[in-house]
């Protein structure tokens, strides 16, 4: 008797399943896509997870809510209205237009003034800014910095792994610590987790303040994940600080690594700028624990400290969004003779790669510096994909040799470079936060333009006939990649 009367109930669960399924993704479907609709502001983008979200029925939807929507800014504006807006008293007073103009020319105080209304922050001058190529260079004199400190030391980096210089920068932290030094260290929770086990143990073990910039739910490191803080900042004493592309990770020291090497270049800066530098990564320490760094310890130097006009170009998914974009922009509008880019990531926009086009089409010499080994082939396809669309226009486009070059650089017209830890990628454009810096000088252009010519000798240029004779698939596949760009 009970096998009969159930038989009936199993039949029409069976026939209803179906329908309950349906209605429950239409539901999900309509309020995804509307949620993309409403909040995603590049149409690329929205295209593409629109089409995942139909395409997958909730695999999409999921994926979106993991990793396609933005938290950070209603975050962001509940830390604001509770402390204020972003505190920066310049310790100099900004350069005019005209004091650009003459030192110089006119298109790059058109450029001062391009950045300056997109970041919204004083073009200061009396800086110096110093280029450190490689771990090599750059960790020996950020560990010094550190040794020599007598009130702060505030550190933030993308990824900081647990390996042998890891374990030397928690060295000389730990002892600044002891000596009665304010140390703070700010890692992002998926650089955090590249190393096993991280080094927030050993910091923390050691008394060291340390926090994680929003840890992921999904505990995997992924370099895919997005709105990650991939800034790279140290300032000490408030009176030394360095700034680049270049993580804490022993690959990074070419004469002692043996594996996943990487070449990068960082910048050690000293001058008024620094209290902008410092306002960010205060921000950012503010918006992970809650905590002001305020007082007498972290107060900026003030003074005149060499001939570089700077300004921090602050970018990410919150009020500063679009402001790096503006900012490369500004750059190749103004250019007159010659741009160069060196970056690990090519995916530019369509907006960007015009610009790149009509630099060119206006007898601007543009040179941009890729990998020839990248360490995401993803991103290698997909950016051997677009390559196309401005070496067909005339820029040139090189392949640097091994070992993986993680350097992004930026100089137009031998007079203004662009530093930081931004690369020419969605990711950094739309959806990490990132730091650069801008700076005019003749000298320090130079010194850049050499370190990048440098890398020239050994390159291979990609031709437009290079590029179409690969084989077929090849370059299905490297489409396909293309198709993948706004997740990159």
């Amino acid at each position: 008797m009970e096998t009969t009367s159930s038989a009936p109930f199993w039949d029409w669960a069976v026939t209803i399943w179906p329908w309950v399924l349906g209605v429950m993704h239409a539901v999900v479907l309509t309020l995804a896509s509307a949620h993309v609709i409403l909040r995603k502001r590049n149409v690329r983008a929205s295209i593409a997870w629109v089409g995942l979200i139909v395409l997958s029925p909730f695999v999409g939807a999921a994926a979106y809510f993991f990793f396609g929507v933005n938290r950070i800014q209603r975050r962001a504006a509940r830390i604001t209205a509770g402390t204020g807006e972003r505190r920066f008293t310049p310790q100099t007073d900004a350069l005019s237009r005209e004091v650009v103009a003459r030192s110089h020319g006119e298109p790059m105080a058109i450029l001062s003034t391009v950045v300056g209304n997109a970041t919204r922050l004083p073009l200061l001058g009396g800086n110096q800014v110093e280029p450190l190529v490689d771990g090599d260079a750059a960790y020996p004199a950020m560990r010094a910095a550190i040794e020599s400190a007598t009130r702060s030391v505030a550190f933030s980096s993308y990824i900081f792994d647990h390996d042998r210089e890891g374990k030397r920068f928690v060295e000389v932290l730990e002892a600044a610590h002891k000596r009665g030094v304010e140390v703070r260290v700010l890692i992002d929770g998926v650089g955090a987790r590249y190393s096993r086990p991280p080094i927030t143990t050993a910091l923390r073990g050691a008394g060291i303040p340390t926090s994680v910039f929003i840890p992921p739910r999904i505990p995997l490191p992924n370099p895919y994940f997005n709105l990650r803080s991939h800034r790279k900042l140290l300032i000490v004493d408030g009176s030394v600080g360095f700034i680049g592309g270049m993580n804490i990770r022993e690959g990074c020291v070419l004469t002692e690594a043996t594996a996943d090497l990487c070449q990068d270049v960082h910048f050690r800066v000293t001058g008024p700028v620094l209290d902008q530098l410092f306002a960010v990564l205060d921000h950012d320490w503010e918006f992970t624990t809650g905590e002001t760094l305020s007082g007498p310890a972290w107060a900026i130097e003030p003074g005149d400290h060499g001939p570089v006009a700077c300004r921090a170009v602050p970018d990410g998914p919150d009020e500063t969004i679009d402001t790096l974009r503006r900012t490369l922009l500004g750059g190749l509008q103004s250019a007159r003779r010659s741009v160069q880019i060196v970056t690990p990531y090519f995916l530019p926009d369509d907006v960007l790669t015009a610009a790149l086009d009509m630099a060119v089409m206006r007898g601007v010499t543009v040179d941009i510096l890729i990998p020839r080994v990248n360490n995401l082939k993803v991103v290698r396809w997909a950016s051997t994909a677009q390559l196309k669309h401005v070496v067909q226009p005339g820029c040139r486009v090189w392949r640097t040799a091994p070992p993986f070059d993680h350097s992004k650089l930026m100089v137009v017209d031998d007079t203004w470079s662009l530093i930081g830890s931004a690369n020419w990628d969605p990711r950094s454009l739309r959806l990490n936060f990132e730091i650069n810096l801008e700076c005019y000088d003749p000298e320090l252009a130079g010194k850049i333009r050499r370190i990048i010519d440098k890398k020239l000798e050994d390159a291979e240029q990609v031709l437009p006939e290079t590029l179409a004779a690969r084989p077929v698939l090849s370059r299905l596949r490297d489409g396909a990649a293309r198709l993948l760009s706004p997740y990159l």
